[in-house]
């Protein structure tokens, strides 16, 4: 059986791959990060996105306790993550 070896990024600990992860996430200076500064143009990418999927391939369309259920639990995720 042969052993498998990771190299490269797989190779790394969680603690640099964050800190890989963060450097990305510095180099964009605030005011191009567009979807920050502007809700409503996000709004219209997650929605033209949607668009892009057949209507039969939405999991959300149909199953709308499944929609509930994930907007519920981003819901708490989101608020939970301000009050710290």
């Amino acid at each position: 059986m042969e052993r498998h070896t990771y190299r490269g990024f797989a190779s790394m600990d969680h603690e640099k791959h964050l800190e890989i992860a963060r450097k990305g996430g510095r180099s964009v200076p605030a005011a191009k990060r567009s979807f920050s500064q502007n809700h409503d143009l996000a709004a219209q990418a997650g929605r033209k996105g949607g668009q892009s999927v057949a209507a039969k391939d939405r999991s959300f369309f149909r199953d709308r306790t499944l929609a509930a259920k994930a907007g519920r639990k981003g819901g708490h995720a989101s608020h939970g993550q301000r009050a710290q």
